[in-house]
């Protein structure tokens, strides 16, 4: 699995992330999972068709003790296994890993 991880971080800014993740409402049903959307535009072909049956589409990110851990596998919440759930490519991954590091900036959490 290919994946964004972000270490060193202190107990309390964890805490601070995963409040501000669930203020946003994107908690997932596992503790300690979130589900980071994937903007529509920059969605693949196949998943712009697929939209409907298969998405909406994210990325998952984990908090785990001092770590964050982000999937560049874009997920679709509907269907766990389709030719639409794929690795993200060059746009979605840049997007998604600036779009973190700009959500921890804006928290005050320095990485």
């Amino acid at each position: 699995m290919k994946n964004y991880f972000i270490d060193e971080l202190y107990e309390e800014d964890i805490v601070k992330i995963t409040e501000a993740l669930t203020e946003l409402g994107f908690k997932g049903s596992i503790e300690g999972i979130f589900y980071l959307p994937v903007p529509p535009n920059l969605l693949q072909p196949e998943q712009l068709d697929h939209h409907d049956a298969c998405g909406p589409y994210f990325m998952a990110l984990e908090t785990m003790p001092g770590a964050l851990k982000m999937e560049l596998l874009v997920r679709a919440r509907n269907k766990m296994r389709c030719s639409c759930v794929c690795y993200a490519n060059k746009e979605q991954r840049n997007h998604m890993i600036n779009y973190l590091d700009d959500f921890l900036k804006d928290l005050g959490i320095v990485i």
